[in-house]
């Protein structure tokens, strides 16, 4: 029995959808398995990450856990992460948690949340993978609108990843033995930066797109607004600001452990070209 965590999300979803190809029985946690919209072969139950003990009785027979921390704010994490974490390993013998690239940074959530699994004594996998491509739905709006992309830092260079690969290096970890306290850098299988991904997109729909560059300022009310947190906003617009000189990291990590190169971009963007249209 796999548990997963945030099995509504994008990571997650795609996680469930795979471990069921396998034919592996998935136990589904979301806060509200009525509209999780998930096939009726998935167990779901009710837990919320914040509240830890509500995950306690969904730990039976449970063989791994992929884990999703749902909060941006370190400071939650380190409320409530370190009992999340014992409780899994009281029961389950592995963990594979799904951080970032941030994790680096010591006060990150991401760190916090790692620090909160190894103290757990559970086996564990961290996948730190740079951003995904699925964060660029965030244009998606303003791409249906128009034929134009508004926002910062146009030159900053990422090596997104699709969420199909972060899936199935997930279900490698879940599943097979040679993971256990590795620490995975995931990423595409090359750099593009954020005015050459419009541009995958506006292939993909068959659109000439154009970037408009958007004020740092502006940018960083407006994903305060979005994210709910300040501290996040500022963290994501300093990211995108060292990417312009310092572009994200590309690794053959996924083709290791999946056998086949990491997903491009442009194959992404055509995967999802009905959001944009």
């Amino acid at each position: 029995m796999i548990l997963v965590t945030g099995a509504t999300g994008t990571v997650g979803r795609e996680v469930v959808s795979l471990l069921r190809a396998r034919g592996e029985p998935v136990r589904a946690v979301t806060r509200d398995p009525t509209t999780a919209g998930l096939p009726a072969d998935v167990e779901l139950v009710a837990a919320d990450l914040a509240d830890p003990p509500s995950l306690a009785p969904h730990l039976a027979d449970v063989d791994a856990v992929f884990l999703i921390w749902p909060f941006t704010d370190p400071a939650v994490a380190r409320r409530h992460a370190p009992e999340v974490a014992r409780l899994i390993a009281a029961r389950v013998p592995r963990i594979v948690y799904l951080s970032a690239l941030g994790a680096d940074q010591p006060e990150s959530n991401w760190a916090v949340v790692e620090r909160a699994v190894e103290a757990s004594g559970a086996g564990w996998t961290f996948l730190r993978p740079v951003g995904f491509a699925a964060n660029t739905l965030m244009w998606a709006d303003q791409i249906r609108a128009g034929d134009v992309v508004r926002w910062p830092y146009g030159e900053a260079a990422r090596s997104l990843v699709h969420e199909r690969d972060l899936a199935e290096v997930a279900v490698a970890a879940l599943t097979s033995d040679g993971h256990r306290g590795t620490r995975y850098l995931l990423s595409g299988p090359a750099a593009l930066t954020q005015r050459e991904q419009a541009h995958s997109i506006g292939r993909a729909i068959g659109r000439d797109l154009r970037w408009v560059e958007m004020p740092v300022d502006e940018a960083r009310e407006m994903l305060t607004a979005a994210f709910g947190d300040a501290d996040f906003a500022e963290l994501a617009l300093r990211g995108w600001a060292a990417f312009v000189d310092h572009p994200e990291p590309v690794t053959d990590t996924v083709e290791r452990i999946t056998g086949h190169p990491a997903r491009p971009y442009a194959e992404w963007a055509a995967d999802h070209a009905s959001a944009f249209r």
